[in-house]
């Protein structure tokens, strides 16, 4: 039995059957879901639904099809999920079942441990030498140095897990074979991971082109060497919700002026000032979500960056846009920011 077939009951057992099963179980917000002979959903069932069952004159050894509710709410396999989630989770909903075209349940998601269900592939790119980490990265390469307990990369495919997120691309050249031994190694559920090799370097980005095949329309690329909270349900939102080709998440950099900055024309004269001004910039944070239909843009076989790519995006008259991320965000570049990595882990929810 596979984990998701514990939650289905057969249309002609007992009412009692099932209660006896939601009482071993013993989750709170506990629901079956009513199956057919062809293995097709055809219903749900709480302990509500019996109680109410036999207050209205059902005897508990009647079938459960009596007791059902027929309209149970579901996820369809292949088609985008991400605001219905919303609403399952508003009305207090915690297990949903996922259909296939034939209507026959293939697995069974817990709301309360997915924080979203994003229709994207993620790519992460693995492939850097990690110079700047020796002599740490003598011998492990960058993204499976551990942070905390877990190596860099496989803390944030868990966390992309975590928001609904279940195609991985892992592109990587220096150490290929650690890498792709190493995250084989944790055994993750719910996750299809392919390894995309580079014969020579590409560039930050280069090597997406070599993907042959991606499942969604949407992708997100990140670097694996990040330590961040960003919140993707809302990242992907808003680049949904404004309709951009590609979105960048960027980080506030802010610079401080101690001194007041005059304003001065072309004939030398000050026609204002201010006071100690706070200047603010973004810079790239190494994360995106853009259209499957960019990849075009990127060459064959040849050196390109992110910058390339956003150059790439602007002169094709796309729409580029930044999201701003609030939280926490670490590029674990240089020893030092390592070493910071290794206490914030311990302090920042994730």
């Amino acid at each position: 039995m596979t984990d998701f077939q514990k939650y289905t009951f057969p249309e002609n057992d007992t009412a009692r059957g099932a209660l006896q099963l939601i009482n071993e179980i013993a989750i709170p917000n506990m629901a079956l879901f009513i199956i057919n002979e062809s293995e097709q959903l055809i219903g749900s069932l709480t302990d509500g639904d019996i109680r109410r069952g036999l207050l209205n004159g059902l005897t508990i050894d009647e079938p459960v099809n009596s007791f059902m509710n027929p309209q149970s709410k579901c996820f369809v396999d292949g088609e985008n999920n991400f605001e219905k989630l919303k609403k399952f989770k508003d009305i207090g909903m915690r297990f949903v079942p996922v259909i296939n075209s034939s209507k026959q349940i293939i697995k069974v998601i817990d709301l309360d441990k997915l924080r979203s269900l994003i229709p994207a592939d993620a790519i992460l790119m693995a492939g850097g030498k990690g110079e700047r980490l020796k002599p740490f990265t003598n011998n492990v390469p960058k993204p499976m140095l551990k942070i905390g307990d877990k190596p860099i990369i496989i803390r944030n495919i868990e966390r992309l897990s975590n928001y609904g997120i279940s195609k991985f691309h892992i592109s990587v050249r220096h150490m290929a074979d650690y890498i792709e031994d190493g995250i084989k190694e944790y055994k993750m559920e719910n996750v299809s991971i392919d390894f995309v090799k580079e014969d020579k370097p590409l560039g930050t980005i280069g090597s997406v082109k070599l993907i042959r095949k991606f499942v969604n329309d949407t992708i997100l690329l990140m670097n694996s060497d990040l330590l961040t909270n960003i919140d993707f349900h809302d990242f992907y939102k808003k680049f949904i919700e404004s309709d951009s080709d590609m979105q960048v998440a960027t980080v506030p950099y802010h610079i401080d002026v101690p001194y007041a900055i005059m304003d001065i024309n072309d004939k030398n004269e000050v026609s204002s000032f201010r006071e100690k001004p706070r200047y603010t910039y973004y810079s790239n944070a190494g994360i995106y979500f853009f259209k499957k239909e960019l990849v075009d843009l990127i060459p064959d076989d040849d050196i390109f960056d992110a910058t390339h790519f956003m150059e790439a995006v602007i002169a094709n008259k796309k729409k580029l846009t930044s999201y701003p991320i609030l939280g926490y965000w670490l590029d674990i570049g240089r020893m030092e920011d390592f070493n910071k990595a290794q206490e914030d882990v311990k302090h920042i929810y994730f």
